[in-house]
């Protein structure tokens, strides 16, 4: 197999680094996290103008229809750029969108980075386990009423339409009876709650309180959104294994580059063998990461469901391990100064231990991993 990117691939993450490198320095980054918006309206513009939003976005919509792969470069270049503008939140819902078929006029305006989208999945009882939905939605006689509320929606505040999951029916955490609805985000009934979270990204509380959702918003067949979702989920957690990848290479980077330049007993700590073992462990780490986020890239389009989640939640379960192992081991390393806002390594560290969290921690991965089947039958052999 070969794992060298092609010719375009490597063009879409030169531009960007190329841009982050000029625009979207450290202090750039500061400013935008402390402003109103937390995001910039001039970086989202340049993203749409470089062609990431229509990177993942089907050729009749106006996109490239690029994969998961293509993706990956991405991600990556925007985890080292440690990027807070709301690119995750608009191609996972654009795949929501692409999953389902149809909505093209929506997926038009994503392409075109005129619209942003937000995924309202998770609920205060459901923790990682997307599919605990409370949210209802009842039928009515021209669509249905949407009344629950969803937790920390990635940039939810900042998305001109939501993708929603709903139950129409079935158990409360049954894969039976799950619906997906787009909304416009200013539908009468919606409140948005906006905060800033640890890693200084943007997250909002949704609240549904007999909303109108007209039947054109349905996504897919009503009841049978179980599927779209579960797929839909395991693109996005191979879209964070590549950003983590980013933040994990540019923070490794930045200690490498410490330990070479500070001083203690008249040499460079680096040349401390102790400090060096350190440095080749999160090596390892790393390039074991760098691996598992590859595998999930190429075998999340995979057609053997069982496949996608095997590799998807190994890569996931294996990369939040070497976050939490990189982050931890940089910040020591740096020493007091490693968890100081003026020091970006800092800022890595709280996004590598916000993405270990987002869509699913090492314990729920390691035990979707062990559920899919035949892995029983595999480990008595």
């Amino acid at each position: 197999m070969d794992f060298n990117f092609n010719s375009e691939q490597r063009q879409f993450a030169d531009a960007l680094k190329r841009w982050i490198d000029k625009d979207y320095g450290f202090e750039t980054r500061r400013a935008i996290i402390h402003s109103d918006t937390g995001t910039s309206s001039a970086a989202w513009a340049t993203l749409a103008e470089l062609g990431m939003t229509a990177l993942p976005v089907p050729e009749e919509s106006g996109g490239f229809n690029g994969n998961a792969v293509d993706m990956f470069v991405v991600m990556q270049e925007l985890g080292r750029g440690l990027v807070v503008e709301p690119y995750f939140a608009t191609v996972l819902g654009a795949e929501f969108l692409r999953l389902a078929g149809g909505r093209g006029e929506v997926l038009e305006q994503v392409a075109g980075g005129t619209l942003k989208l937000a995924c309202a999945l998770g609920e205060r009882q459901s923790r990682h386990d997307m599919f605990d939905i409370a949210t209802r939605a009842e039928a009515n006689g021209d669509g249905w009423t949407l009344n629950g509320e969803k937790k920390v929606v990635l940039h939810g505040a900042q998305a001109g339409m939501l993708v929603v999951s709903a139950r129409t029916g079935g158990a409360q955490r049954g894969q039976d009876g799950v619906a997906l609805f787009v909304l416009p985000a200013d539908t009468a009934g919606v409140t948005i709650t906006d905060y800033r979270t640890l890693d200084g990204q943007r997250a909002a509380d949704v609240r549904f309180q007999n909303v109108q959702a007209p039947r054109a918003s349905l996504l897919g067949i009503e009841g049978a959104g179980a599927g779209i979702l579960d797929a839909a989920l395991d693109y996005g957690t191979s879209l964070l294994c590549a950003e983590a990848l980013g933040a994990m290479e540019a923070i490794f980077a930045a200690t490498l580059d410490y330990l070479k330049t500070r001083q203690q007993f008249g040499a460079p700590i680096g040349k401390f063998q102790a400090l060096q073992h350190r440095m080749a462990d999160m090596y390892i780490h790393l390039e074991q990461a760098r691996s598992m986020a590859l595998l999930a890239a190429v075998k999340v389009a995979s057609h053997d469901a069982g496949e996608r989640r095997r590799a998807v939640s190994a890569a996931k379960y294996r990369i939040n391990q070497a976050a939490r192992f990189v982050g931890q081991q940089a910040v020591q390393l740096h020493g007091g100064m490693g968890v100081t806002d003026e020091l970006p390594a800092a800022h890595y560290f709280k996004r590598l231990a916000t993405i270990e969290l987002t869509l699913g921690d090492a314990d729920h991965h390691l035990a979707r991993f062990i559920a899919q089947p035949g892995f029983m039958e595999r480990a008595a052999a």
